[in-house]
């Protein structure tokens, strides 16, 4: 019996088991079986393949965007319309990348062939756009409006089939393999939507038998399936809905007030500069000025971070050398935009995330950066 067959039997078991408190351990034990196989066949264990099967696109700018979506949502023309990349829609097994110029950053939008029900499994090279969907700092799933709600939930169960968890954060759960001693289990919470019995089940369905459990948060049996399997991916997505001029007002009314959801037209260009802020803002990126020792500071050209960077990461990012020659960094804030017409003896302000005013903070390289920032880098 082939992998694909073995997901299917267990989630038409899975489908006939009643759920209550008797079968908790059943269904959580199956669990387990189904993450196994969808990994096995996600990362099968053969080295070679036929040539040409695969595509991947460099990732190149300061973020990545995957746009993900049936056939004939309208991905190709949003991406000609905010990249002004030509992306031609018979062109359906390839990737086409395009750049999105916004705020002094460069995003790059990846539109991925149109998915197919059965992507998880292999269908319609589903396998390839799903994992390069992984690679993505957000993902934008494209939807028709004038097509019922099941599109929507086709698409999530396809790439929840594959690891990638949209608008999740990663649980709170330390989990530690050991050599001896058996398995500690620890929470500091009470458990409602599992327990230990089950996990402990899971951990055997694994054979894991010595390790080290601590549950931070009342987590489900899933979301402790994704810790054991670690290679979960916890993305940001933004619903988009195409083609709103082809449906009444109390539709549009309705699909705009969904949570993390956003209606555009790229026909008639409607809401499509919202879109680009919008994405701005669930990519959490935070523009850094850096600054030369007696010159003003660089406004023209910032480096663009995630949200959480550091200062190491922002050594890294402008060049290799300067992490391990690093002596220490003094951090502004870039609230006086006027200092590069004034003396340049005139002290910055008090930065984001430095202490002092109006003097710089000395800070090292695990301090955090915050947006607007001016940061001066000293080496040894």
């Amino acid at each position: 019996m082939g992998v694909v067959e073995k997901i299917k039997e267990i989630e038409e078991e899975m489908a006939r088991t009643q759920k209550n408190k008797a079968t908790e351990y059943h269904l959580g034990l199956l669990k387990a079986k189904l993450a196994r196989y969808r990994q096995q066949l996600l990362e099968p264990t053969a080295k070679s393949g036929p040539a040409g099967t695969g595509f991947d696109v460099q990732k190149s700018g300061d973020a990545r965007i995957a746009l993900i979506g049936f056939p004939s949502v309208g991905k190709s023309t949003l991406l000609g319309k905010l990249t002004h990349t030509q992306s031609e829609t018979a062109a359906i097994s390839q990737a086409i990348p395009g750049v999105i110029e916004h705020r002094g950053a460069r995003i790059q939008l990846l539109d991925l062939p149109g998915i197919v029900e059965g992507a998880s499994q292999g269908r319609g090279r589903g396998r390839q756009v799903v994992s390069t969907a992984k690679t993505a700092d957000l993902i934008v799933i494209m939807l028709d409006a004038t097509k019922s709600e099941e599109q929507r939930r086709l698409l999530e169960v396809e790439l929840d089939a594959v690891g990638i968890r949209l608008n999740k954060s990663k649980p709170d759960v330390v989990f530690k393999k050991k050599t001896t001693g058996g398995i500690t289990f620890n929470t500091t919470v009470k458990l409602t939507r599992t327990d230990e019995k089950t996990i402990r089940t899971i951990l055997a369905g694994y054979k894991l038998h010595n390790c080290d459990v601590m549950i931070r948060e009342d987590i489900t049996t899933d979301e402790f399936i994704d810790v054991l399997i670690g290679n979960r991916k916890y993305v940001p997505c933004l619903y988009v809905y195409n083609k709103i001029d082809s449906i009444s007002l109390e539709q549009v009314d309705k699909l705009a007030h969904t949570p993390n959801t956003l209606v555009i037209s790229c026909e008639m260009d409607l809401n499509l500069e919202y879109l680009v802020d919008r994405m701005w803002d669930d990519l959490n990126i935070v523009k850094i000025f850096t600054k030369k020792r007696g010159a003003h500071p660089d406004l023209e050209d910032p480096v663009c971070m995630r949200k959480g960077s550091t200062i190491e990461d922002v050594c890294n990012s402008i060049h290799r050398s300067l992490a391990p020659n690093f002596k220490y960094a003094l951090v502004w804030v870039c609230g006086v935009l006027l200092l590069v017409m004034i003396s340049q003896s005139f002290p910055l302000s008090q930065g984001k995330s430095s202490k002092f005013n109006p003097h710089a903070q000395k800070v090292s390289l695990n301090h955090q950066v915050q947006d607007e920032d001016v940061v001066s880098i000293f080496t040894k």
